[in-house]
This record gives structure tokens, C-alpha cells and sequence, in this order.
């Protein structure tokens, strides 16, 4: 949870959510679709979700998911970086996400290590 305005957020996440996609600066990387995994953290106010117990009153993670979905694995990136951006802007599209964090992983980019990646961070003020 982060403070707005002294304000307690609540935090709506989808975590290890696979897509497949073109992505890398390598040439052969070009030609066929990796997957990737990506986490996103929403920061919002889940009070009048919490009362009505209503869908409209939250942000909906299948959209939200869906939505990254299409996007990330009809494109093709070079860069985790690109994607990562991608994403924040799709998420704060809507107006109740005050801020996001998405992480990108890319398995096997790097000889001994399970997996690299890149968070990025926006907010409503960026």
C-alpha cells in the first residue's frame, strides 16, 4: 500500500501472468515468439468495491489481463523496457488507478539466471 493524500491504497494484482511475444534485439529473436512473464500491482481505493460488492465498483483484473493480452502478443518489442511501458499506460487508462507497477521477466535471456527484468513504476502525476 502507498499514501495519496494521506490516504490509504488498496492494491488490485495479477501476478505471473504468461505471454508469448516477439521479443529481443537479436535477430533470431525476431523470427519466433517468446514468453515472457509479467506481474502488475494497482494501486487504487477498493472501498466502495468492498461495500457494494459490485464489479463497476473495482478495477476488473480479466480486463485488465485481457486487455495486456492482445496487446503485448500481437506486437513485437525489442526491448522488456518497451513493454513494461506499454503496460502502465494501458492500466492507468482508467481514471481510479492512482498508480501501477509492472514487472516483465524474459526466462532464459541470460546464461545461469532463471530469468531478468525491469519494474517500472507510473503514477497519475507522470
Amino acid at each position: 500500500m502507498q499514501i495519496n493524500n494521506n490516504k490509504l491504497l488498496d492494491t488490485v494484482k495479477i501476478e505471473r501472468l504468461e505471454l508469448d511475444c516477439i521479443i529481443g534485439i537479436n535477430p533470431w529473436e525476431r523470427l519466433t515468439k517468446q514468453q515472457i512473464t509479467v506481474d502488475i500491482e494497482i494501486d487504487t481505493d477498493l472501498t466502495a468495491a468492498g461495500k457494494s460488492d459490485s464489479i463497476e465498483d473495482t478495477i476488473n483484473y480479466r480486463t485488465i489481463a485481457k486487455t495486456v493480452t492482445t496487446e503485448v502478443e500481437k506486437s513485437d518489442y525489442g526491448l522488456v523496457e518497451s513493454i513494461g511501458a506499454k503496460i502502465a499506460d494501458i492500466c492507468l487508462e482508467d481514471d481510479r488507478v492512482f498508480s501501477v507497477r509492472v514487472t516483465v521477466r524474459k526466462p532464459g535471456a541470460v546464461r545461469k539466471a532463471s530469468a531478468v527484468g525491469i519494474v517500472i513504476r507510473r503514477n497519475r502525476t507522470e
